[in-house]
């Protein structure tokens, strides 16, 4: 009777490991399979980045400074990491290489370049003024 009994626990012992296994193998399937997604996700980014040409244009030298200031500012979501964060001292120095390009530029600019290259930094300075608490 007592063997009888020890064997059936043995049994139940043996199915309760092979159950617990058998999720454990289940979770590892699970994470494999969210890594992968998030791996597709990333690849996939990376080449829809890698797939843009900028037309040869004033703009394509503008907009990926003003880009990264609006990601600092935290007004915009970053494309590569989908988090939104806020450095305000970035932003100022990215506002500041704007400012230094309109000084280096004055006079040789198109006036619809130079009312573009304008109203990015009055843009982005607002904004910065505003995240900074200067003005509300």
């Amino acid at each position: 009777m007592e063997e009888k009994k020890e064997t059936k626990k043995k049994k139940t012992t043996k199915k309760t490991e092979e159950k617990i296994e058998e999720k454990k193998k289940e979770k590892i399937e699970e994470k494999t399979e969210e890594k992968k997604s998030e791996e597709k996700k990333e690849e996939k980014k990376i080449e829809d980045a890698q797939e843009i040409l900028p037309p040869l244009d004033f703009s394509s030298l503008i907009l990926p400074f003003y880009t990264q200031a609006l990601i600092k500012l935290g007004l915009v979501t970053d494309p590569f990491s989908d988090k939104e964060g806020e450095n305000l001292e970035l932003a100022k120095r990215l506002i500041d290489l704007l400012d230094l390009f309109k000084e280096r530029t004055e006079g040789n600019l198109k006036p619809e370049e130079e009312k573009f290259l304008i109203a990015c930094i009055h843009q982005l300075k607002m904004a910065y003024m505003e995240k900074a608490k200067i003005i509300k």
